[in-house]
């Protein structure tokens, strides 16, 4: 290659790896991602709600019949109609009651939006990881009493861009698998304050810039 045109062709490499994210996807099953971070399994309505950083610490929360039917309420009313973009919004909706409601039991209703490096071991904070399998399992909740029609619960996966220090960190979400066509899709209640609606997005769109430039919530 003529050494003129080296210095171009490192140019191009370098401007393809800033503007791509490593993904790292999770191909087995949604439950094997509880194991991996040593977090006890959801069963039926009861989950484990992870807080304090990287699944510190786990609270046992139960989702009682009359939640589950609040659950059932909010998402007809949030849903216009059958389709599955509408059953995404109005899973957002769920999630964001979910978050609420368990907060004022345990105390992570005070969780703030994003991450504080300072907040790592505080059992009212929560990280990425945390968010990730917590929304996770209220997925599941959701799977479980029927109320996802158009959507499977996936297995959560994380995206970096290590080289752009902080901005590229690796970042987790819970993820939905469209029934027709498989195409999966991002649900990210870290960026957001404890109970509001996650940002439900086509997984291969979320977090390819970096952590300022992650989707708005669903509404």
């Amino acid at each position: 290659m003529p050494a003129g045109r080296l210095p171009s062709l490192l140019s191009v490499i370098i401007a393809a790896l800033a503007l791509a994210a490593c993904t790292h996807e999770r191909n087995g099953p949604t439950l094997g991602h509880f194991d991996d971070f040593q977090v006890s399994r959801p069963q039926g309505d009861v989950v484990h709600v992870c807080s304090a950083y990287g699944c510190k610490q786990q609270t046992r929360f139960r989702f009682t019949e009359a939640d589950i039917g609040e659950i059932k309420a909010i998402m007809k009313k949030a849903a216009k109609d059958n389709s599955a973009a509408e059953e995404r919004r109005a899973v957002a909706y769920a999630i964001g009651w979910m978050e609420h409601r368990v907060g004022k039991e345990i105390g992570t209703d005070k969780d703030r939006p994003g991450m504080d490096f300072a907040a790592s071991g505080d059992p009212t904070q929560q990280d990425c990881v945390d968010e990730a399998t917590n929304t996770t399992s209220y997925l599941l909740v959701l799977q479980n009493n029927g109320l996802l029609k158009h959507h499977t619960v996936g297995t959560p996966f994380s995206k970096d861009q290590l080289w752009r220090g902080v901005a590229g960190w690796t970042h987790w979400t819970a993820v939905l698998k469209e029934n027709e066509g498989g195409k999966k899709y991002a649900v990210d209640s870290w960026i957001y304050a404890n109970g509001e609606n996650p940002a439900i997005v086509d997984a291969d769109k979320w977090y390819i810039e970096d952590l300022a430039n992650l989707p708005a919530s669903t509404r």
